[in-house]
């Protein structure tokens, strides 16, 4: 005899199809502990009679449930609640950026088991050409159309991750020792980059649409040969977006000066409904985007739109690196984006990135900056001081967050901020540090004080 099911079936009240909403209510009550791991779900029949769905809609929501690996099906038995994996570590770090974690053990298994039925030998029996295969290309060319940018596949080169993408496009796009100007606040791995390479890094003004471009001619009109770095959606660590205008102010400013520009798009999900800069200015504008954030982590395949002229370049740059991009990362790759996987784990994300978002909302709204879309991490401006005191004090409690530093194009000023990163940690251990963390505020001189900047 089968147990009758603890789940009281409801729909999650927002603007979306009903299966998405039935995938948000289970989703809800599994991660914050109201399901317990082996509970049984009510048949889909009974789900659509109860809300007034149809059944392949409550079929549907159970699919995507169990290849986020949130619930398994028991052939005879029916759907239950998965387990999951409890936090191992003492310590909550939220000084990652990377997006929540939504692919399953279930899903990775049956990707592998696909993967083994339709494997290409030729994949690891040879070296792929420098920018990688043809359909691997064109594949990542229709994905990244579905996020709004478009380009011809011959343009497109495939990166072992976003970051060997920005290195490429830096190398090409500018002399060793050469300035690059970006946001005063900006992403750690180009200041880590830049160093590196010996290049001289600017940051310029910011506000709540990020780069302003007064700010950038000025910057690009005392600078010869200048490259700009810029990060149109969700700016990290700002979380700026840019409007379309100041899109099109920015290619402006780039075309008056004869800049070239390297545009991070990786932490756009499609949900900006704003034109990439590459699209607006695509005779000088580097595209980077990758899979690691829009899909998953352990996805580790960039992408780098050149400008057309500049395509040869950029392969020879990419030879230079002996980096190639995994055979068996593009496998699963193609496995994913043919079979519809990639677009589920994309809106998978998105969803969930808006809850954590809103958790974070109910205990640092006051004094933290969100990003007006679907995203992974919030900034906390503060006098550099401040931030200081506030990542030791989070450091003796346990918690990890990024440090101004970090972040700081220029190591000696005093504006600056903080950076959480709400989509790495499992959704209880968030609930616990965004709890601490709020307490630290309360009990600072942060308290009471609105921060609406993003500088």
């Amino acid at each position: 005899m089968l147990l009758k099911s603890p789940w009281e079936p409801y729909l999650v009240v927002m603007n979306a199809p009903p299966s998405e909403r039935l995938v948000r209510a289970l989703a809800d009550d599994i991660l914050e502990g109201r399901l317990a791991a082996n509970d049984r779900l009510p048949p889909h029949r009974e789900v659509a009679y109860r809300l007034g769905i149809g059944i392949g809609t409550a079929t549907k929501a159970y699919a995507i449930l169990e290849r986020r690996g949130l619930v398994r099906s028991e052939k005879g038995r029916g759907t239950f609640v998965a387990a999951l994996p409890g936090s191992r570590e003492a310590v909550i770090d939220l000084s990652v950026n990377a997006p929540p974690r939504i692919v399953g053990q279930q899903m990775l298994a049956r990707t592998l088991l696909n993967i083994s039925r339709n494997i290409d030998a030729d994949l690891f029996a040879r070296y792929p050409p420098d920018g990688g295969y043809f359909e691997h290309r064109r594949q990542m060319a229709q994905w990244l159309a579905w996020l709004g940018m478009q380009m011809k596949v011959e343009q497109l080169l495939l990166c072992n991750g976003a970051q060997q993408a920005l290195s490429v496009a830096l190398a090409v796009a500018s002399k060793p020792g050469g300035t690059i100007i970006t946001e005063s606040q900006t992403y750690p791995g180009v200041i880590s980059l830049t160093r590196h390479t010996s290049h001289r890094l600017v940051g310029v003004e910011t506000d709540r649409e990020g780069m302003q471009s007064e700010a950038l001619d000025e910057a690009l009109g005392r600078t010869s040969g200048g490259v700009v770095y810029v990060t149109p959606t969700m700016q990290n660590p700002t979380t700026a977006t840019m409007g379309e205008r100041r899109r099109h102010e920015i290619a402006d400013v780039c075309r008056k000066h004869d800049a070239l520009i390297i545009e991070d798009d990786v932490y756009s999900l499609g949900s900006s409904g704003f034109p990439p800069i590459a699209m607006l200015a695509p005779e000088r504008t580097f595209y980077v985007n990758s899979l690691s954030k829009t899909v998953s982590p352990g996805l580790r395949i960039g992408s780098l739109v050149a400008p057309h002229h500049y395509v040869d370049k950029a392969e020879v740059a990419l030879s230079a690196t002996s980096s190639m991009v995994s055979p068996f990362s593009c496998a699963v790759m193609a496995e994913w984006l043919s079979s519809g996987i990639a677009q589920t784990l994309r809106k998978s994300i998105k969803v969930e990135s808006s809850r954590r978002l809103d958790l974070a909302r109910s205990q640092l709204g006051d004094v933290a900056v969100f990003p007006d879309h679907e995203g992974f991490h919030i900034w906390l401006p503060m006098a550099r001081r401040e931030a200081d005191n506030f990542v030791a004090a989070s450091r003796a409690i346990g918690i990890h967050v990024t440090p101004p530093a970090a972040t700081a194009v220029d190591p000696d000023a005093n504006d600056g901020g903080v950076r959480l990163c709400v989509g790495g940690p499992e959704l209880s251990d968030l609930k616990t540090a965004l709890e601490k963390l709020s307490a630290i505020l309360k009990n600072s001189a942060l308290a009471g004080r609105p921060q609406r900047s993003h500088v």
